[in-house]
């Protein structure tokens, strides 16, 4: 710890003014220092080197003649530096020298160099007090006989004597009163709460809150605060954004007629009419997502437009003939690979008409593929609506025609199944108008083309009038940007991985690009195009199937070419927490008003189920038609669906949930599939979806709860009354009607009341139990726990019968 060692001391020990001290360290250190001021190291270094240059002789010999006198000891009078040379040899001193005056000892603390050599101007660097002792200086010896000097010794300005007693004194006094933590140069002073008070007042009373509340008012009205707001935001932090607390703000909401706790939002012309009442300045805050960042969704110029191919889809009711059409009109043999004939999943097709491409969809017609449907029509421009000519418009078809209607697409209607005996077209039409649609025979706008997919007649007509409304439609897209489009169908494929059928609606698909399709995210790896054939880039109405994403999207997922992939990445893990969270709250939670119902859930019995599908469309349509059969008994759960084979980790889900696995069009691997048989897991596999609910239809029925009836077996009038000690009471009966059995229930009615429910514990001809008393027989009966029965009543003995619908 360093010695304070102030100006005015350094000052009185130089034997110099305060003034020159603070002059000198002004000059080299560029500060103005107080008297006060306790100087360090580095700034008493310098005050002594400059004084001990200002102080320097010429000439020494003066000093060194002073050998010869008798030195003067002063004891200094505070521990200051003092110089005490030793007196040098006699006979080395010259004659002439030793007459002169006898110089005055030098006084404590003035410090005075003295060099060996005379010439020597340079003054040697002094430091502060140390309590050393000065060196023995060499003896000088020279050769010239004429000119002889004195011995003297080197005095080192650094060395001096430090008397200890006086500071030792002081520091005792400082330890005593205890405030000798204040002895650091530099150290900071904290501010006690009491100086606040000092030049106070005694009687200065404390701000009151109102008046706080006030003088802050004050200084908001005399300089006013710019707050920015959202379109929606919390109570607590528009108080900090206003600089106010939340209690202000609630109170100024009343005042407006809201009420509203901390936490509650309010929306952006609530929090301005607040802000206005804290004089505060609104602006609105613009919030840009990352979607607006990377996804380019703004209106393109006319300029930029070129024509597009038209967008068919193909919808109508099942086995009405749809695949069949596309198959006449693609030239290509669809309809056998699909398992019974039922279309299964949406293809996409590209045709090309003379000059002219088409993109046709091909959507399933089963009610289980509502979903599929739906997507097809919300992607195309043109509805070809297939209604075969024998059976006439289906369930279905009224669909199909609702999911166009609502998608505002042009509808075409083509009556197949001419070639057939019981076509009749004309019935058709008539049922047509009971939908809004009108034929152009008839003065309306719905074009119907009566064709037979099986003898190819009316297909050109068909194309024709798909082309004519394609021209009316005018469909122009911008291929010069950046891809959009609908994902159609995803799958799984074992080698390449996730595999998307897209149609790009707008812009231009690149190998390459970035891609963000609803909750999935990659990069364009390879593409293909309706044939099979690679292409490197798609257009406007081009259906194309890609490899690259990183997870199976969802059909009917909006696809966006991005440019900046770690925020694509980022914005797909933000829509992944967000379906996590929506499928959380979907979840009932249970409050005093659903506890009821909770508790009877409870009581429920559920159907685990995991669905895999070869295609994600089929995952929706299965998962959507099984949990459509739950009732109020059970409810069937599908507690995971996904795309591809039956793998190991879905086997150990069914077994640790106790579920039962589904297939559609996939099978098990081996590694599964001996695991299944190992843990007793059952995995059905099926290729036609109405199999499918069928049985697990019928394996509900198995799981239902039995339902119970009463069965009436016989009725005994109560004649005699007996009290047996350590029995109870036994009832002498007469059976009247049916018979009363060992095991049956028994209701006593006494006046047509019914007084109570019992079981029969005992029954007794004469002394032996018996197990059924037929009628026209007496018998005693015991009850279990009714014993006050009474002569006349009557004794009903039924029992509960479960039974199943």
């Amino acid at each position: 710890m360093m010695i304070k060692y102030r100006v005015h001391e350094v000052a009185k020990d130089l034997n110099v003014p305060n003034k020159e001290v603070i002059d000198t360290l002004q000059k080299y250190t560029g500060e103005v220092k107080k008297h006060m001021t306790a100087l360090d190291e580095n700034e008493l270094d310098l005050v002594f080197e400059a004084f001990t240059q200002k102080n320097s002789l010429e000439n020494l010999d003066a000093y060194f003649a002073e050998g010869n006198q008798k030195e003067t000891v002063v004891e200094p009078e505070k521990p200051d530096v003092s110089i005490q040379p030793e007196k040098p040899a006699a006979s080395s001193q010259p004659a002439k020298e030793a007459q002169k005056p006898a110089r005055k000892a030098v006084k404590p603390g003035k410090i005075t160099p003295v060099g060996p050599k005379p010439q020597q101007k340079t003054p040697v660097p002094s430091k502060p007090v140390q309590n050393t002792q000065p060196k023995k200086p060499q003896p000088v010896h020279n050769t010239d006989n004429s000119i002889r000097r004195p011995m003297g010794r080197i005095v080192d300005t650094r060395a001096s004597h430090v008397e200890l007693d006086k500071y030792n004194e002081k520091y005792d006094r400082l330890a005593s009163e205890k405030i000798n933590t204040n002895n650091t140069v530099q150290k900071q002073k904290l501010t006690q709460r009491s100086s606040q008070y000092r030049n106070k007042p005694r009687n200065s009373r404390k701000e009151t809150e109102a008046e706080r509340l006030r003088r802050i008012a004050m200084e908001r009205k005399a300089k006013p605060i710019t707050v920015q707001i959202p379109e929606e935001i919390t109570v607590g932090e528009l108080a900090m954004r206003l600089k106010a607390t939340a209690a202000e703000v609630i109170k100024k909401l009343m005042g407006l007629g809201v009420f509203a706790t901390v936490n509650d939002v309010i929306d952006f012309d609530t929090a301005s009419l607040v802000a206005m009442e804290f004089h505060a300045k609104v602006e609105k805050e613009v919030v840009v997502t990352i979607e607006e960042q990377i996804i380019d969704d703004s209106e393109d110029e006319d300029d930029n437009l070129v024509p597009r191919a038209p967008v068919v889809v193909v919808m109508g009711h099942v086995d009405h003939g749809k695949t069949s059409l596309l198959d006449a009109i693609r030239h290509a043999n669809v309809t056998a690979t699909e398992a019974g004939g039922i279309t299964q999943h949406i293809g996409a097709y590209q045709v090309k008409l003379g000059d002219r491409e088409v993109t046709f969809l091909d959507t399933p017609g089963h009610a289980a593929f509502t979903t599929m449907r739906a997507r097809g029509a919300q992607v195309t421009d043109i509805a070809v609506l297939v209604v075969a000519a024998d059976d006439g418009i289906m369930p279905q078809t009224v669909e199909a025609i609702h999911h166009a209607k609502a998608a505002s697409v042009s509808i075409i209607v083509a009556i197949n199944k001419m070639d057939k005996p019981g076509a009749n077209p004309q019935h058709v039409m008539e049922q047509l108008t009971e939908y809004d649609l009108v034929p152009e025979e008839w003065g309306g706008d719905t074009p119907c083309i009566p064709v037979s997919a099986l003898k190819k007649t009316g297909i050109k007509d068909l194309l024709e009038m798909i082309i004519l409304v394609a021209d009316m439609k005018e469909l122009k897209a911008n291929p010069d940007r950046a891809a959009k489009g609908t994902v159609i169908e995803a799958r799984l494929d074992k080698g390449r991985g996730p595999i998307a059928t897209m149609l790009v609606q707008n812009g231009t698909l690149h190998t390459g690009d970035i891609l963000v399709a609803g909750t999935t995210v990659g990069r364009v790896r390879a593409m293909t195009d309706a044939n099979g054939k690679k292409i490197d880039s798609a257009g406007p109405s081009v259906p194309v199937e890609i490899t690259g994403l990183d997870d199976v999207p969802t059909g009917g997922d909006i696809f966006n070419a991005v440019s900046d992939e770690r925020l694509a990445r980022e914005l797909v893990e933000q829509r992944r927490n967000a379906l996590k969270e929506e499928r959380f709250n979907a979840r009932t939670k249970v409050t005093l008003d659903n506890l009821f119902d909770q508790m009877k859930q409870g009581d429920m019995k559920e159907l685990q189920i995991i669905v895999k599908a070869d295609v994600q469309g089929s995952v929706e349509a299965v998962r959507q038609s099984l949990e459509k059969l739950s009732n109020d008994e059970v409810r069937v759960n599908v507690i995971h669906g996904g795309v591809g084979a039956i793998s190991e980790s879905d086997v150990m889900l069914a077994t640790a949930s106790n579920a039962i696995i589904v297939g559609f069009n996939v099978r098990p691997d081996p590694v599964a599939e001996e695991n299944a048989k190992r843990d007793g897991v059952d995995v059905r596999l099926y290729r036609i979806i109405y199999d499918c609910i069928d049985e697990i239809e019928s394996a509900m029925k198995g799981m239902l709860a039995p339902k119970y009836r009463e069965v009436a077996l016989g009725k005994a009038e109560c004649r005699e009354i007996y009290k047996i000690s350590n029995v109870g009471t036994i009832a002498g009966c007469h059976v009247t009607t049916g018979k009363i059995t060992r095991t049956a229930e028994v209701r006593v009615v006494r006046d047509g009341i019914v007084i109570t429910e019992d079981k029969i514990a005992s029954l007794r001809r004469f002394k032996d139990d018996v197990k059924e008393v037929a009628e026209g027989y007496d018998c005693g009966i015991g009850l279990e726990k009714f014993n006050d029965i009474k002569q006349g009543d009557i004794l009903e003995a039924f029992m509960m019968e479960a039974y199943r619908e």
